[in-house]
């Protein structure tokens, strides 16, 4: 009994002791938060019933104007632009001048999900603490737990002297082409900034939660072969070669046996071969034609490969390009097409600075450290895009499972402590100073 009362007098007196850690103004914004979670999740609420399809551009353009006047209340100048060039709806950029030679500080998030209006998920649904609908984690919740951060840095009085960027894309999910354009906005911001947070969803393990500080790539590929058209009697003889099957299938094998390596990942996701194989406008349907008894003179594969650094891409890039080219099979030729889409973000130490001061303020509110993510446990995201030009962080959103299906669900409870690291992270980053 008496170690019983030890213990818990142990655990209550820790929280004290972690409040006391805290300045005043971070205890504020603590309070505020706190005091803000329901006003937050009524506009979560707003926001995912609201369809923002990537291809839904009155939608995407629907979210932005309901977060304009959320971020124009807190001082931000903000503007709208349209991605036309890009076949997209556009992106929502909001800017807060603070004090002058501060560090400047990029805000990500996104407006769109993968749910278009022909999608029967279109509803938000709470229960409690956890939430369901489209978006509600991926990313909306992000950009509401975004703002609950930056209303409670006002409230205690240190945004007033932040320098931050906020780029909210309009195609985070489905970027627009040519991605040159897609990304112009967002790349230029993230050459202005001294750091980069991306308020997507907090990833977990075990219960724990966990600082995402790399994110790997994200590339397509498109591999054609060809061969000799004929009876197939004459297989494999040297008038009417092997076919462009069996070259296909060299290479592929070859792509497993010899392309493994750390953090990359390569997948094929679609393939056909035969008299013809017609690969639609999309790139995501094979119409084959074939007989048994015909060699085919063609076969199309598509898949894609995933790196943690651009060395990385450039070497496996290098190493694909040359299996396809060694050892053509009898009368086959092949060649193989690279789309680089998303770049990686790779764990500098930057980046693992950033976790550490992330830590620091864990420490201070008594929660646990966060170790570092696995980055093969994290998809590619738009953070990756200024990668290169400032450190970065990922995973300041919700915790959530099943997203990207219609399953996504969200435990808000994770929005407060979400809100107050990212609030004291940021207040204290203000006060930094600037290193461009």
């Amino acid at each position: 009994m008496i170690r019983a009362l030890v213990t818990g007098a142990l655990l209550m007196g820790s929280a004290p002791m972690a409040h006391a850690a805290l300045s005043p103004a971070e205890q504020k914004m603590g309070a505020t938060v706190d005091a803000g979670y329901e006003p937050s999740v009524a506009l979560l609420e707003k926001l995912v019933n609201q369809n923002s399809g990537s291809m839904n551009f009155p939608g995407v353009k629907a979210v932005a104007d309901m977060l304009r006047s959320e971020y124009e209340a807190l001082g931000f100048t903000v503007t709208w632009k349209p991605m036309d060039a890009a076949k997209r709806a556009g992106h929502l950029i909001a800017v807060h001048k603070g004090k002058a030679g501060g560090a400047k500080m990029l805000l990500i998030g996104h407006l769109d999900t993968v749910f278009e209006p022909d999608s029967p998920f279109q509803t938000f649904k709470r229960d409690g603490d956890w939430a369901t609908g489209p978006g509600v984690a991926d990313d909306k919740g992000g950009v509401v737990t975004m703002l609950l951060a930056l209303k409670a840095m006002q409230a205690a009085g240190t945004l007033k002297n932040a320098n931050i960027e906020v780029v909210l894309t309009g195609d985070e999910e489905d970027s627009g082409d040519p991605v040159s354009i897609a990304r112009a906005d967002l790349v230029a911001a993230g050459k202005r900034a001294d750091v980069a947070l991306d308020f997507e969803g907090l990833s977990q393990e075990n219960g724990k939660d966990m600082g995402s500080i790399a994110r790997r790539s994200s590339n397509s590929w498109t591999l054609t072969a060809t061969g000799k058209s004929g009876h197939s009697s004459g297989i494999f003889s040297a008038s009417a070669g092997d076919g462009a099957v069996y070259e296909l299938a060299r290479i592929i094998v070859a792509f497993r046996r010899e392309l493994p390596e750390p953090n990359l990942t390569f997948n094929v996701g679609l393939i056909g071969g035969g008299q013809s194989a017609d690969v639609d406008k999309d790139g995501v349907r094979i119409a084959v034609t074939g007989k048994t008894n015909i060699i085919p003179p063609v076969a199309v594969a598509k898949g894609d490969f995933r790196t943690l650094s651009e060395e990385q891409t450039k070497r496996v890039q290098a190493k694909m390009q040359a299996i396809v080219e060694a050892g053509h099979l009898t009368g086959t030729s092949a060649s193989i097409a690279f789309d680089l889409g998303y770049p990686s973000m790779a764990p500098t130490q930057g980046n693992k600075a950033l976790l550490g001061k992330l830590n620091g303020v864990n420490a201070d509110l008594g929660l646990p450290e966060m170790a570092a993510l696995d980055p093969l446990k994290r998809g590619a995201g738009d953070i990756s895009f200024v990668a290169a030009d400032t450190d970065g962080l990922v995973g300041l959103g919700l915790a959530s499972s099943g997203d990207h299906s219609p399953a996504e669900k969200a435990d808000l409870s994770t929005m407060k402590r979400q809100a107050k690291r990212a609030a004291i992270l940021m207040s204290r980053l203000a006060v930094e100073k600037g290193r461009k």
